[in-house]
């Protein structure tokens, strides 16, 4: 589907969610809007695409309250500014949304905090079955990169580019844009992703050559991944077929960033099957690796303990790998860092603990 396909398909939703309120009032109803209930409870496992997905919960944002008319009548301002966003070919961020708010003429439709205009957003994205790319809703910068054999055609509003994404570019890498779907992949040399949570482990990886001597495509997940990160992650999985494997430190916060690259997240899980890719591996760090290495490590601290105690009740880490090592660690009651590998040398994670990784792995 070209972009300005996509606008008017954006565009035509939105009318119809404004033009499904004027129904209900017309025809007696109290206005409202049902959404999945977004909490660990209402995920489910879909077989078929083997990712996490809301249940059959709902919740309903009605104008049988003042707070429920207040959500709604902020959604319909929303939904003006986004049809007249994309009529004009504009885009704005998220936070400029919640600035944008304080012009409206109805001093109730404006929001209170941008975490309102965030949700949303989302809200919008659900129950349109759109996503907020296709809205023009750009978040802040991630920062987020690639470094690998990797040809690509970026279209811009300058007309479209090609790029080498080891060639073309300096030792940062790719920028990925907002919309990764904008992104024609020509070429490639690359045997598989690898997905790193930390700026200076992916720093390390480059300046020792990781991804030249490997073929290795390396993304820089910048913590917690943007939608854009997973989205080209997702991409370069199911289109060109290259394997995923997913680095970071060793503790409860950053198994997460593991999970929603794989499974996705209770907050994006309308989009699992657009963002999640349920093959992606985790390659550490391991418990066992803490053990294995003799690692330098920090103690568990409380919220650390009650988070891997939550993970074992997360759908998302319900198998016999991820129950094993995080008993491990809470038996230990320790965790570590990625660049606590540099304890064995600074070529220890490139010329070692990742090809041996890789190579258990059946990657390399």
């Amino acid at each position: 589907m070209s972009t300005r396909q996509n606008d008017e398909l954006a565009q035509e939703r939105l009318i119809d969610l404004a033009a499904e309120f004027y129904d209900q009032f017309a025809s007696g109803d109290i206005p409202h809007m049902d959404i999945p209930t977004r909490t660990k409870s209402n995920i489910v496992f879909d077989e078929e695409s083997k990712v996490w997905v809301y249940g059959d919960r709902k919740s309903t944002r009605s104008a049988n309250s003042v707070r429920g008319a207040r959500k709604l009548l902020k959604a319909a301002y929303a939904i003006e500014f986004l049809v007249n966003q994309l009529e004009e070919n504009r885009s704005s961020t998220l936070r400029e949304l919640y600035y944008l708010s304080e012009s409206w003429d109805n001093e109730e439709a404006q929001f209170n905090d941008q975490s309102e205009s965030n949700q949303l957003i989302e809200d919008l994205e659900i129950v349109s079955h759109v996503t907020r790319e296709d809205f023009h809703m750009r978040p802040e910068e991630s920062g987020a990169k690639v470094m690998g054999p990797l040809h690509i055609r970026e279209q811009t509003r300058r007309g479209d580019r090609d790029i080498h994404c080891q060639e073309d570019v300096g030792q940062g890498g790719y920028q990925i844009p907002n919309n990764p779907d904008t992104i024609e992949f020509l070429d490639n040399d690359a045997a598989f992703v690898l997905c790193v949570e930390t700026g200076g482990m992916r720093d390390r990886l480059v300046e020792n050559g990781f991804d030249e001597k490997h073929d290795a495509l390396v993304v820089h997940l910048g913590g917690q991944p943007a939608r854009a990160t997973r989205r080209l992650t997702k991409r370069l999985h199911d289109e060109l077929d290259l394997p995923v494997v997913v680095f970071t430190d060793g503790d409860p916060w950053s198994y997460r960033i593991y999970g929603s690259v794989a499974y996705g997240s209770i907050k994006s899980a309308h989009l699992s099957e657009y963002l999640a890719t349920p093959e992606a591996k985790f390659i550490g760090i391991q418990p066992q690796d803490i053990v294995d290495y003799d690692l330098p490590t920090d103690p568990l601290s409380d919220s650390d303990v009650n988070a891997l105690e939550s993970e074992l009740e997360d759908p998302r880490f319900m198998t016999d790998y991820w129950e094993e090592q995080i008993e491990l660690q809470l038996d230990i009651d320790k965790k570590a860092e990625q660049q606590s590998l540099a304890a064995r040398g600074l070529d220890f994670v490139t010329d070692t603990y990742l090809p041996d990784r890789l190579g258990e792995m059946g990657v390399l």
